[in-house]
């Protein structure tokens, strides 16, 4: 929904106060001079004081101030901008990952290919504030959740969040919040208790829409968990993070949250080497957990089909796994190339030992950050555990990473990234839609050949002999036909073994393909 072509479907679904619109759109009062969520539990203002705006900082940049009863700025993100794949929503994604704060507007003008004049000018177009403004709410948010989930000191939290002072801090958090960073962490330590962390360590709670199937989603992670990057056990999935300014790790605690049309929140520890990386670690956590998604929509629409129907009722709220760095999606994506889980997870498991820089973390089994591409761009691909194919393959396709000939940081544009990866010796349309899905967040992608698609489809009783003709039917679940694909990848899943860490070489689950 977008408010600017529609303000009267964003009063009558804040009227009602419907949660599915938090994320997609801001309310801000003009009497009051606050902007809330649409589900915010206020009294609803008259229309004639109401305006509606696509993003935080465009509400900020029109001055006003967050609500300090809803905290509009802790919602999920807008998932038109997966859908979109459009400037705006690349640069949305860069953004939050702390690109402007590290490269400044003209780095992120660089890695979209415009000059920071136009780019500014666009995105003021489509979101109602330039890069800066953006990038300045970002920070304002993070500095908010450490404020009140940590006992960080204030300045440290100020240089974590992005700010180039502490005094910008602070007069950012007053113009924001209408709050002192102080009245901040008085607030939060009432709400959270006396809590105790480790050096670097950050306790932040992720807002995922709902419903959420966290249990299928850390079922994913687990079974396809690397040795000494990732471990996994009851309720719980661990791994390294390669950040721009150090190493960390980070800790999820995944459930399910199956009541519609709310926000849920997915606790996650951080432990970094350099708090700057917050922000970063953060986006690519909410990344991972594809937390922008909107299942109701999703749901919705698959759930009506015949086929795949009945899974989605099962597994409401299922989600697209994605990735904490795109070059280790695509690493790992040719490795598993025509091979088991169980056999690609050995050999990435080598070649992260062989390859990864080995790092001390207080999370038993995590040893390594995943080798980079610059690292693996050297290597002798005849020294690779795999056939030699395969190995000139991912030599190659390292050698592009490094060179920045192929850019896999969701700023990419998917259809000029898939160009690029199949003009790649050894890279063809399976793997390259595939990385599009995982790294890119593509959520409209089909893989009519993939052998897992196959069998989950013989084992929803559908003859072999008519698998092609429904395979070739896939366009009806668009524009979400990742997620149909992930519902019958969900079918041929090992039932979780708790506390595992790793699946049996026995599973018959589908190849690392899925």
């Amino acid at each position: 929904m977008d408010p600017r072509a529609d303000p009267e479907a964003c009063y009558r679904a804040a009227s009602a106060r419907d949660r599915r619109f938090d994320g997609v759109f801001y309310v801000a009062v003009r009497t009051t001079g606050i902007y809330c969520r649409p589900s915010c539990p206020a009294r609803t203002p008259a229309r004639q004081n109401m305006t509606f705006h696509v993003s935080p900082a465009s509400a900020q940049a029109a001055g006003y101030r967050a609500c300090k009863r809803c905290l509009p700025d802790a919602v999920p993100g807008s998932p038109a901008w997966d859908v979109r794949a459009d400037v705006a929503g690349r640069a949305m994604r860069l953004i939050a990952d702390g690109v402007v704060d590290r490269e400044g507007v003209t780095g992120l003008a660089e890695r979209l290919g415009y000059s920071p004049r136009h780019l500014t000018r666009l995105l003021a177009t489509e979101l109602g504030a330039g890069p800066l403004a953006l990038a300045r709410a970002r920070r304002a948010h993070t500095a908010r959740a450490l404020v009140e989930t940590t006992d960080l000191g204030l300045a440290e939290i100020a240089f974590a969040a992005g700010f180039a002072s502490v005094r910008q801090f602070n007069a950012t958090v007053r113009e924001v919040y209408a709050a002192t960073p102080g009245d901040l962490r008085a607030l939060g330590a009432r709400r959270r208790g006396a809590q105790e962390h480790a050096p670097g360590e950050v306790r932040l709670r992720l807002a995922v829409r709902t419903p959420f199937a966290g249990r299928a989603l850390l079922a994913f992670l687990a079974y396809h968990l690397v040795p000494g990057v990732e471990v996994a056990g009851e309720g719980w999935y661990a791994r390294t993070l390669d950040l721009p300014h150090g190493a960390g790790t980070l800790r999820l605690e995944l459930a399910d949250h199956l009541e519609p049309g709310r926000t849920a929140l997915v606790p996650a520890t951080f432990v970094l080497e350099d708090l700057r990386d917050t922000s970063a670690a953060l986006e690519r956590t909410r990344r991972l957990l594809d937390a922008d998604c909107d299942p109701v929509a999703v749901d919705s629409q698959l759930g009506e089909d015949a086929l795949v129907g009945p899974l989605v009722r099962a597994t409401p709220g299922l989600r697209l796994p994605g990735q904490v760095d795109g070059d280790e999606t695509a690493v790992r994506t040719v490795i598993g190339q025509q091979v088991s889980v169980t056999g690609a997870r050995t050999v990435t498991g080598r070649i992260v030992a062989a390859h990864g820089r080995p790092v001390t973390t207080t999370v038993p089994g995590l040893t390594h950050l995943f080798p980079s591409a610059a690292v693996l761009a050297a290597a002798d691909p005849e020294t690779l555990p795999m056939p030699r194919a395969r190995g000139r393959a991912l030599v190659g396709l390292c050698a592009a990473l490094a060179a920045g000939e192929v850019a896999l940081d969701r700023g990419t544009d998917r259809v000029q990234v898939r160009e690029q990866m199949l003009a790649l010796t050894g890279i063809g349309p399976w793997t390259a839609d595939y990385v599009a899905m995982r790294a890119l967040a593509h959520p409209d992608v089909f893989l009519p050949t993939d052998i897992g698609v196959r069998n989950a489809l013989v084992g929803l009783g559908l003859p072999r002999e008519q698998v092609p003709a429904v395979v070739a039917e896939h366009g009806r679940w668009r524009p979400w036909r990742s997620y149909a694909l992930m519902h019958l990848w969900n079918t041929l899943m090992p039932e979780p073994a708790p506390p595992s860490v790793a699946p049996t070489p026995e599973s018959t689950a589908p190849n690392e393909r899925t």
